[in-house]
């Protein structure tokens, strides 16, 4: 007798209606790929999502963070404050522009860079910060504006996560100084590999143009000057394509993952996992997007460390998990910058113990209590 297995659930997979497919499909018969009227029609989607702000696309969300620090005016001798709770790149931007990373540790409640230790790190050479919003939770969009108009400084926001956010019934991205989006296959909205930045004025939407291709700027059939140094960060219009189908239901993947996330917290709320110290995050039903749900390990009460965790998630119970994030200050290219362990505790904790569990949109309740059931039998069979 053959042993079924249950089908492998991955931590996440993007959902892409067969509409946008033909859609990509017709962009590739149009023999026009590259930038063109589907970039147009994709800026001006999100523009009109964020309020009315000029928005323009990028080919990543990485490219989009330096861009920002560019038109914010960054230059090499300043100091960018941000989070060790991040992807790397949120920090490798700031080195990239030539500029000096400030970290500050995070508050373990929301994850997020710590507001109260904020004001103790900025100097006469801080020119921005750099505010990750993990996970999809964004902080006191509030205070962080207070102190920023406080010192005179700008706000690059890296909401790679949180796009369908909100802080106060208001979209993240309306609102505040520069907004970068990721539009990453693992994103909420994704167009493959992408990215978009929020500016304040056409200015700076001009510039964020430059930028994106090279500094070339054309005038009638033959006009070309160049007149700043830019990269090659445009989005393609297949990738505008897919974008477009995925933001027109932004709100249907936001519920339902909130919705899950529900259920995540349901399920966590009795059984080993509970009983031995699983950490859970901050239960906001109003302002995150649920981007990922990350669990932490209390790695001091398990007999196996969080690979082993996490291989038998994927082997045993044919569940998929990640790590989001290491902390960024202990890599080896910033340990070399004079960073070190204990610099900031708690960011280093969550880096080693937190464990990303599956949360995409063709999930089903059962499917959370699959993970849960999982981990709670970890737990029991490896707690001490």
């Amino acid at each position: 007798m053959t042993q079924e297995f249950p089908p492998f659930l991955p931590f996440v997979r993007p959902e892409i209606d067969e509409e946008t497919i033909q859609g990509v499909a017709d962009v590739l018969r149009s023999g026009w790929i590259t930038t063109g009227p589907q970039n147009e029609a994709f800026e001006k989607a999100l523009s009109t999502f964020c309020g009315g702000r000029p928005v323009r696309t990028f080919n990543s969300g990485t490219a989009t963070l330096e861009v920002g620090l560019r038109i914010a005016g960054v230059q090499p001798g300043d100091e960018v404050i941000t989070t060790p709770a991040s992807w790397v790149a949120t920090a490798n931007v700031i080195l990239e522009v030539g500029a000096t990373p400030v970290f500050v540790d995070i508050d373990p409640r929301t994850r997020n860079i710590d507001l109260g230790l904020l004001e103790k790190a900025i100097t006469p050479r801080t020119k921005a910060i750099i505010p990750v919003y993990l996970a999809g939770l964004p902080l006191d969009m509030d205070r962080l504006y207070e102190i920023a108009r406080a010192y005179k400084l700008r706000v690059i926001e890296d909401a790679a996560q949180a796009l369908g956010s909100t802080w106060r019934g208001e979209r993240i991205g309306k609102l505040g100084d520069i907004v970068s989006f990721s539009f990453h296959p693992n994103k909420n909205v994704t167009s493959i590999e992408g990215g978009a930045l929020v500016v304040n004025d056409e200015r700076e939407a001009e510039l964020a143009r430059k930028y994106r291709l090279q500094g070339i700027t054309r005038k009638g059939f033959d006009g070309m000057d160049c007149d700043l140094l830019g990269g090659k960060y445009n989005l393609t219009d297949v990738a505008a394509r897919v974008g477009l189908g995925q933001l027109a239901q932004i709100d249907r993947f936001t519920a339902k993952r909130r919705a899950l996330a529900r259920v995540y917290f349901e399920r966590f709320g009795k059984g080993a996992a509970r009983e031995l110290g699983v950490g859970l995050p901050l239960a906001d039903f109003e302002n995150s997007n649920w981007h990922m749900f990350q669990i932490t390990l209390p790695l001091e009460r398990l007999s196996l460390d969080r690979a082993g965790f996490m291989q038998k998630m994927h082997e045993t119970y044919r569940i998929g998990t990640g790590v989001h994030y290491p902390a960024i200050h202990l890599f080896t290219l910033y340990r070399a910058r004079g960073f070190a362990p204990g610099m900031f505790p708690h960011a280093e904790r969550f880096g080693a113990s937190t464990l990303t569990l599956p949360l995409f949109t063709q999930m089903t309740d059962g499917d959370v209590a699959r993970v849960v059931d999982a981990v709670d039998e970890i737990c029991e069979h490896y707690g001490k």
